[in-house]
């Protein structure tokens, strides 16, 4: 169970799930023509996680300082895993990972996209290691690596299969499945930014420069405020533009991704603790996975 922990298996499950959605629920539902069978799919979720796992266990292994301070009762490494059996399990997992996506690239015909796992990999150490301590820099990249999870199974997916007469269709869907990446991007910027602010003590006393750090966590509380604002606006303009027409739709985005929104932004404005930004840090992920449920909505509002 500990290991479990250590790779934040809740957040893998999440992303096990967007995968499955964009494949089984959005893109099979249409006929539209896709580059991987069962088996391929699988290899394609598994380079995904197993990757992402390690950067977990990476990211844990350099937070054990500040993690002592800003949540002891959840630092794993060094209580209950070694460091040197963590290291390893980082090692081991990325080896899978990018293994996973050599196979899964030579399925789809495509050897250079191989270089997408080992461009994410580093991202994740260097994420781990350095970027984070940077103000904003860190949370973009790691936010960028969200959606970049998502949007993987359409590279995979449909860019394989571009043909001249399909690609009306191909690009239609690919672009849908790059407004929810950017969807998880934007969600998990804001969150990490509040989670800057949850673990203020701990960055300050490790010497990192994040933006709470950098601008006092008032003045980050007053950034977040106003950028919390850039999703509820465009989710109300796709709900206008789109999806007016279909009540069912209209309803389920209002309840489950507008009304969080709008009560991320108001306890933003009213939050003063730790864990007022542990709340924020929580809602944030609800807001993601009920944004990437809407996947299901998709042959309901397009087939009526």
């Amino acid at each position: 169970m500990a290991f479990l922990k250590l790779v934040r298996y809740k957040n893998l499950i999440i992303l096990i799930l967007a995968q499955l959605l964009i494949k089984y629920a959005f893109l099979q539902p249409f006929g539209v023509l896709t580059s991987l069978n069962t088996f391929g799919n699988l290899l394609l979720i598994l380079a995904t996680i197993l990757i992402a796992a390690a950067g977990n266990i990476i990211n844990d292994i350099y937070d054990v300082n500040t993690d002592t301070i800003n949540k002891p009762e959840k630092v794993i490494i060094g209580k209950i895993i070694s460091e040197k059996w963590a290291f390893n399990a980082f090692i081991i997992l990325n080896i899978l990972g990018v293994l996973c996506g050599f196979f899964v690239s030579y399925i789809v015909n495509k050897p250079p996209f191989f270089s997408l796992f080992i461009i994410i990999s580093v991202l994740l150490y260097l994420y781990a290691t350095y970027l984070k301590q940077l103000p904003i820099i860190g949370n973009v990249i790691i936010s960028i690596l969200v959606g970049f999870s998502i949007l993987i199974v359409g590279i995979f997916e449909l860019l394989p299969a571009l043909t001249p007469d399909n690609k009306v269709i191909q690009i239609a869907f690919f672009k849908i499945i790059f407004k929810y990446s950017v969807f998880a991007f934007t969600i998990n910027l804001l969150r990490e930014i509040a989670k800057d602010v949850e673990d203020y003590e701990g960055d300050l006393n490790q010497n990192m420069k994040t933006l709470p750090i950098i601008l006092g966590k008032k003045n980050t509380k007053y950034i977040l405020s106003i950028l919390n604002f850039v999703p509820l606006i465009l989710i109300i303009i796709h709900i206008n533009n789109r999806l007016y027409k279909h009540t069912f739709a209209v309803i389920y985005f209002l309840v489950f991704v507008v009304a969080p929104l709008l009560y991320i932004c108001i306890k933003t404005l009213s939050a003063q603790t730790k864990t007022d930004y542990t709340h924020l840090s929580k809602v944030y992920k609800i807001v993601m996975v009920f944004g990437l449920l809407s996947l299901l909505l998709y042959k309901y509002v397009i087939l009526t």
